[in-house]
């Protein structure tokens, strides 16, 4: 028997505000083992769209806040601002501010974030080899 399980109710809700579209499991009972939860808190992270996205443009690059909209089709500013921050955070981007008129803002990739790039393109170019055999296995499942 697994020490994580239980047989208690779970709840499930939707947590908006970091991933609308990600699922909460909460219930008596419920628990994960500490390295199971840093492994889903970087998961998490580093596996949305805006992320990948934000790294492979900063790929061996130093750009501004509106070349990096620029570079990502179809991101808000607020969507932009709020994933820089949060890598960041991470330690995966540096942020330096160079005190002009305007005031200008660049952004590098740190080592921890190139890095990041070695896993990251290796699952793009598994994506990009199994793309149809994941399509016809939707179309499979959905029929």
């Amino acid at each position: 028997s697994d020490p994580h399980r239980t047989h208690e109710p779970l709840h499930i809700t939707r947590n908006a505000r970091d991933r609308p579209h990600a699922l909460k499991i909460t219930g008596k009972g419920v628990s994960a083992p500490p390295s199971r939860i840093a492994q889903q808190s970087l998961l998490d992270r580093v596996g949305d769209q805006w992320t990948l996205l934000v790294l492979e443009a900063l790929d061996g690059r130093v750009l501004r806040f509106n070349e990096l909209g620029r570079e990502i089709a179809d991101i808000s500013k607020q969507v932009l601002s709020r994933t820089l921050r949060r890598l960041e955070e991470d330690g995966f981007v540096t942020r330096t501010i160079y005190a002009e008129v305007p005031p200008r803002v660049e952004y590098v990739l740190t080592d921890l974030g190139r890095s990041l790039l070695v896993p990251m393109k290796a699952l793009v170019t598994w994506a990009d080899e199994n793309h149809d055999a994941i399509r016809g296995a939707r179309r499979d499942f959905a029929a």
